[in-house]
Formats: C-alpha cells, sequence, structure tokens
C-alpha cells in the first residue's frame, strides 16, 4: 500500500495515524508512525483561496477536515453580507474564516484554547480582523445567548462525533437537538444555520427527524434549503454504509 501512494503521488512524506480511539476495541496499539519521508509538525493549505495551518501529527484526527471543504463555500454563499455570524465547535476555524468574508464579524468559539489559538493564527495569516475567538462550552453558551436574546444572521454547528458506539445513539441524538433547537432560536429572521453531524450511527433519516422535533420545539418556521454530505474527494458507496458518516443540512428562518 504504501508502495503504491508512493508511486502513484510522489509526497515528500507518509504519516500514519494509528491513533483513533476505535483500535483500542479491536486490542491495537495507539500510535502515529512517520511511514517513509518527512511530515512538519504544520503543514500550510489553501482552500478557496483562504489559508490555514494543519497540525498533522497532534490534531484532531489529520488536522485538517477535507470533508467539509465544499460545505464550507456553501455557507460562505448564504451569509449574509455585513450580518452577524456564530460559529460553534469552530476548532482551527476553518468554517470562520470563510464566514468572515461575507458577516461584519464572527463568534468563533471552541473548548480548545490551543485550537482557538491556531484559528487566530489561521486569520492573521490572511489578514482576516473581524473574528472573535472565544474558549466556551457550547451548549453552556446557547442557553446564555438565548437568555439574552442575541441573534445571529449565520449559524454554523459542525460539532465532534456525538455518537461514538450505537449505544451512546439516544444520548447522542438529545444533544443533537439540544443545540440545534438553541441555535434555531437565535437565528435572526431570514438567516441561515448550517448543521452537520459526522457520527456514522446517526443516520440521515435520524437526523432529519431531530432537526424536524427541534423546529418545531423552537416554534419558528424553519425552512429547509439544502441536505450536503463530504466532499467529492470522500465518496459515499453504496456497498459501505460507513462512507455516508457525513450529513449537513442548510436550513434558514422565515422572515
Amino acid at each position: 500500500m504504501l508502495a503504491a501512494i508512493r508511486e502513484v503521488f510522489g509526497p515528500e512524506g507518509i504519516l500514519l495515524r494509528n491513533d483513533a480511539g476505535v483500535r483500542r476495541h479491536e486490542g491495537l496499539p495507539s500510535e502515529v508512525v512517520l511511514a517513509f519521508g518527512q511530515v512538519p509538525e504544520v503543514v500550510e493549505m489553501i482552500e478557496d483561496g483562504l489559508k490555514y495551518l494543519a497540525a498533522p501529527w497532534s490534531g484532531q484526527k489529520t488536522g485538517a477536515f477535507l470533508d467539509q471543504r465544499d460545505n464550507r463555500a456553501l455557507v460562505r454563499q448564504h451569509t449574509k453580507t455585513g450580518g452577524r455570524a456564530l460559529d460553534l465547535f469552530t476548532y482551527h476555524g476553518s468554517f470562520a474564516l470563510h464566514v468572515a468574508r461575507n458577516a461584519k464579524g464572527v463568534l468563533a468559539v471552541d473548548q480548545s484554547a490551543e485550537a482557538l489559538a491556531r484559528g487566530a493564527e489561521n486569520a492573521r495569516l490572511n489578514g482576516i480582523g473581524n473574528i472573535a475567538w472565544q474558549e466556551a462550552n457550547a451548549f453552556d453558551l446557547l442557553r446564555e445567548m438565548e437568555r439574552r436574546r442575541e441573534m445571529f444572521d449565520t449559524i454554523v454547528l459542525d460539532p465532534p462525533a456525538f455518537a461514538k458506539t450505537k449505544a451512546n445513539l439516544e444520548r447522542a441524538v438529545a444533544g443533537y437537538k439540544e443545540i440545534n433547537l438553541r441555535a434555531m432560536k437565535i437565528l435572526a429572521p431570514g438567516g441561515v444555520l448550517f448543521t452537520s453531524s459526522c457520527s456514522y450511527h446517526v443516520n440521515r433519516d435520524v437526523f432529519n427527524a431531530m432537526l424536524a422535533d427541534a423546529a418545531r420545539d423552537s416554534g419558528r418556521r424553519i425552512q429547509f434549503l439544502a441536505a450536503t454530505g463530504a466532499a467529492a474527494d470522500h465518496p459515499e458507496l453504496l456497498n459501505v454504509p460507513e462512507t455516508a458518516y457525513l450529513k449537513g443540512v442548510l436550513l434558514k428562518a422565515a422572515g
């Protein structure tokens, strides 16, 4: 396999991120292994004209979530010019950077101070100065914002997988409903909400039903605009259901 990758792509280095938690269930070691050549601690990437830094050795998974690439471009297209935006679970700020091109201001939120620091560095790389970075728990912050009756024209929810196993499904769906319900309540009239789940065990039917429940409980009239998945280089294979892990939905609040 490594020989084939080297022959086809000619990379300068190959890093094996064999540190996913699921390996423990199989009795496999958790390790990050340099299989070939050299791989730097930080890699600069360019996406849709934006630069951002990824940490292939220490970042979540590969350090860059390329499967959301097309969704970031979609959200930017629907971001209200001059509006206020909220990016929850921002990680390195990839969605925030795209949204900031149209919005007047963006609040990017994550629990990891290290991730926020890299996000702020990404903003500096691109000369973007209209993103505020806040370390906070998204669930607590959403409840606070609802109490304060804050409003945002664009909201992005891109949380980590809530359902790592099938046994966690019920609790995961409750978590997804909580954040989506709160987000719908602080979505300005005419505003857009992009929400996603990378939990394979939360299939599209379950995810859509959860969103319908959240919309009903929010008391808002929420319009469906689009359903999305992973970018084309992460294809969904009909006979490999695990490849359909990423689900995205673009919604709009009635004016």
